[in-house]
């Protein structure tokens, strides 16, 4: 820990802390770790659908051609990697664990990537890996000019499926009544999707009221996270597009 920085030190954690509970509670059958930027659309069912009896599942970045260069950080995201307590998912975790405890760094050197690159070799070791092909599994900042986005009785779809889950990469509440939610790196030459941006900041704004009820100081390390805080985000730096969808998802008050 003490040679690690905050981030590297959490993505170490990330093969040790499923390898404890999968120790610690041998009746596990199946864990899957989710990334905590995630919102969720749909059910995911189909994700373990197409699993079916596999052992081991992980997503990759799906990148843009124009970010192709960023696959020598990692050809899969860690953001839903499940493993089943079987010989192949419990080898392909204990030596993820193993691995990432002897070296997880934010740089690429000798081939590896913090807790992600490791995660290249998976395919060919080991035989009960799947990689998840859902369409609506794994959208993302790096891949969502990929996609077509629609809704269709209040249903998100990307490319004619329900989006299951949304990687919200990079999204930052800051100081001030503002935030970011993607860097430039990701939105030159494309927009985010606005129907699944619009749904989060609505989901943050019902979360923070519910951390209010029991908390009233808590500001989410912004100034005002009522309507009307969001409102006068909305004014400065939301798309023209979002604030539409924001209204149409019910805060009439935008």
């Amino acid at each position: 820990k003490k040679t690690r920085s905050i981030a590297e030190y959490c993505w170490t954690l990330t093969p040790v802390v499923l390898w404890h509970v999968m120790q610690a509670h041998p009746d596990i059958e199946l864990l899957t770790y989710l990334d905590a930027d995630l919102l969720f659309f749909s059910s995911v069912e189909p994700i373990f659908d197409e699993m079916g009896g596999k052992s081991i599942v992980a997503i990759e970045h799906r990148y843009t051609p124009r970010l192709a260069y960023l696959e020598p950080y990692g050809r899969f995201n860690v953001q839903w990697v499940s493993f089943r307590s079987d010989e192949d998912g419990m080898a392909c975790l204990k030596t993820w664990r193993d691995q990432c405890i002897d070296w997880c760094y934010a740089r690429i050197e000798d081939g590896k990537h913090g807790d992600q690159k490791y995660l290249d070799a998976w395919p060919e070791r080991y035989a009960g890996f799947h990689n998840l092909r859902h369409a609506g599994a794994g959208v993302a900042p790096w891949n969502y000019p990929n996609h077509a986005f629609s809704e269709r009785d209040g249903q998100v779809f990307v490319d004619d499926v329900p989006l299951i889950f949304y990687h919200f990469h990079q999204f930052q509440i800051l100081a001030g009544g503002r935030y970011d939610y993607c860097s430039t790196l990701y939105t030159e030459g494309a927009s985010p999707p606005e129907l699944v941006y619009a749904r989060y900041l609505a989901a943050i704004e019902a979360s923070i009221a519910e951390v209010r009820r029991f908390e009233r100081g808590f500001n989410a390390g912004i100034r005002a996270a009522s309507t009307v805080g969001l409102r006068r985000m909305a004014s400065r730096l939301l798309p023209q597009g979002v604030k539409s969808a924001l209204k149409r998802i019910g805060l009439r008050s935008w």
